[in-house]
């Protein structure tokens, strides 16, 4: 009885510290283009202004990027939810994503997929989010 019971406290404590990692984990916040541009001076200075290192460290820094799933599209797709094309947008993000996906040349991942999802009307998009800061100074 003692054991089960030993059992039962250790599981409950083991899901709390899984719901609390969680939690902690989804906790994300919207970027802002301010908050873009000094993420990419940063990135640009590590990674000596290449642009595929660039790139994926920006993102990553935005959490819109794992090394081991790639793009985060639903992440994206609410920077972008004024469009009200979300889930045409997650579509587009996950396709390039799946189709480029290179875990061994992960710099080449992310530019080559961002690429791809920016060749249409998200590309228009992403100039528009980035002119936004010119507008607040």
């Amino acid at each position: 009885m003692n054991h089960l019971r030993l059992e039962i406290i250790y599981w409950s404590c083991l899901l709390i510290a899984m719901a609390v990692s969680t939690e902690a984990a989804s906790v994300w916040k919207l970027p802002t283009a301010q908050m873009v541009y000094e993420d990419l001076e940063k990135c640009r200075q590590e990674s000596q202004e290449e642009d595929a290192a660039t790139l994926r460290c920006l993102v990553k820094k935005l959490g819109l990027w794992t090394d081991e799933s790639g793009y985060n599209a639903r992440r994206i797709a609410k920077i972008f939810a004024g469009h009200n094309q979300m889930e045409e947008l997650m579509l587009v993000v996950e396709h390039c994503n799946q189709m480029e996906q290179d875990t061994s040349h992960l710099d080449d991942w992310a530019f080559l997929a961002y690429k791809c999802a920016t060749s249409g009307q998200f590309g228009h998009w992403v100039k528009e989010f980035m002119s936004q800061k010119e507008v607040e100074r």
